[in-house]
């Protein structure tokens, strides 16, 4: 290739990141939609965690109070691993490093809070999630409000929350389980230089890398994102793409789960746990490990020709369309769930894959597994998810550029239209996901060992 090639290649290459930039901006920071219908299943058959008796609930504070001199010392190996692991790593400020001093109860909260880099409006209430036709049984329940910051978040206004007090036994799962979905309640919400937030200006993250930083549930994209697989011109169009942290809080809140165990803490080891388990079922979803599913890299430079000489409906097109693919899949997940929960009594092929341990022996957990191993697989699978959603859903989702998934409709339940429409390409689909959704079952089992491993 000749010196003036290579020059037009990488202009084209750093146009291209226009195209990238958008469809980060609209796409959802998401993931699977309710992690908790997926992690019930997938935990059912680790005995690991099965067999444990049921936990004693605290608050956060009581954790926290009871030996904030090792909580400093693991915090502070924390940020040391993560300045030397993570890629490109926008490191603690010093000044809210975790004191080991006794403080009350709710300084301490407040610190550690900030230690960790949270929205500290996040709600931390006690509670759980019940599994979809669970009755609370006279128990008292939370409203939507009462567990989560967002304001537009559909799938958790469908669950039934119980509210818990200090002293309730509750059994592991289910605490692992609640606490997966916890991570898009607004843990992430608000922690850029340029969110508008208080807490945004002192976290020392820096400006949001990609997507809209006053957006809520975009806001968090870059912490539950992982692009770590694309094509090496991509990177040199997009380098923002390089400041996602999935890796981050994976490892942080597995070492606080593993150091909560050690401690005596089961409900926060394992509330910790579910945390941790959050972002890593994040990167088996396709569309939180490819930019842009079923557009080659080649059809993206041709996007940006054109944009660059004033044609800027290929590229809006492109964007609007991933957007809805990946609203889709997440509509079709959640909903698909919830009827299994609610039919029992026949076999569903994605509960079935979530429980599949056949794999398990083979997967042993280790830091390098979520950008190695796991984001891998879901950026290798998907052009055939996003290829087999074109060829089961309405055109309208899938295929119209003009239909804006969630705002042309509402209330839209994808996996029930299906079955009503084509029974075939209900199927067809469900077979097409069920190895993403065995993935995401294999990664979390392994997951809950290493923090048992880690713990002792």
């Amino acid at each position: 290739m000749s010196i003036d090639t290579s020059a037009r290649a990488l202009r084209l290459a750093v146009r291209m990141a226009t195209v990238i930039g958008a469809s980060l901006a609209a796409g959802a920071a998401l993931a699977w939609s309710n992690h908790a219908l997926c992690t019930w299943p997938a935990l059912s058959v680790l005995p690991e965690l099965t067999s444990r008796a049921p936990v004693k609930v605290e608050p956060l504070s009581v954790f926290i109070a009871a030996d904030p001199a090792g909580l400093a010392a693991l915090l502070r190996d924390e940020e040391a691993w993560a300045r030397a692991q993570v890629p490109a790593y926008p490191a603690r400020p010093d000044a809210l490093a975790f004191p080991p001093e006794t403080a009350p109860e709710a300084q301490l909260v407040a610190r550690f809070l900030r230690a960790v880099r949270v929205n500290p409006a996040s709600r931390l209430a006690l509670y759980l999630q019940l599994p979809p036709g669970t009755p609370a049984a006279g128990r008292p329940t939370l409203t939507h409000d009462d567990v989560t910051t967002m304001k537009t978040d559909e799938a958790a206004r469908l669950n039934t929350f119980i509210a818990l007090r200090p002293g309730d036994l509750v059994p592991p799962i289910d605490v692992v389980a609640s606490a997966t979905d916890e991570p898009d309640y607004g843990l992430d919400f608000g922690l850029w230089e340029n969110s508008g937030t208080a807490h945004g200006a002192g976290y020392g993250f820096g400006k949001q890398p990609f997507g809209n930083p006053t957006v809520e549930w975009s806001s968090q994209g870059p912490l539950h994102l992982g692009y770590f697989h694309e094509a090496a011109i991509v990177y040199k169009a997009a380098p923002f793409l390089l400041r996602a942290y999935p890796e981050y809080r994976i490892h942080l809140w597995r070492s606080l789960a593993a150091f909560a165990l050690r401690k005596g803490h089961d409900y926060w080891a394992w509330r910790f746990t579910g945390w941790g388990m959050h972002y890593l079922q994040d990167l088996t979803q396709p569309y939180h490990a490819r930019v842009l599913p079923g557009v080659a890299v080649t059809r993206m430079l041709w996007i940006n020709t054109l944009d660059i000489v004033g044609l800027h409906g290929a590229k809006n097109d492109a964007v609007q369309l991933v957007t809805n693919r990946h609203f889709a899949l997440e509509n079709f997940e959640r909903y698909w769930m919830r009827a299994a929960y609610a039919d029992r009594s026949s076999a569903d092929v994605g509960i079935d894959a979530l429980r599949d341990t056949r794999l398990d022996a083979s997967a042993v957990y280790d830091d390098d597994w979520p950008r190695r191993v796991i984001s891998q697989r879901a950026h290798d699978a998907s052009d055939a998810i996003d290829a087999a959603l074109v060829a089961s859903l309405q055109p309208k989702y899938v295929s119209d550029p003009g239909y804006v998934f969630g705002v042309t409709q509402t209330g839209v339940d994808i996996h029930a239209e299906l079955g009503a429409s084509s029974p075939a390409a209900l199927a067809s689909l469900q077979r097409a996901i069920a190895p993403l959704l065995g993935n995401l079952g294999t990664t979390s089992r392994a997951f809950v060992r290493g923090v048992i491993a880690a713990s002792r």
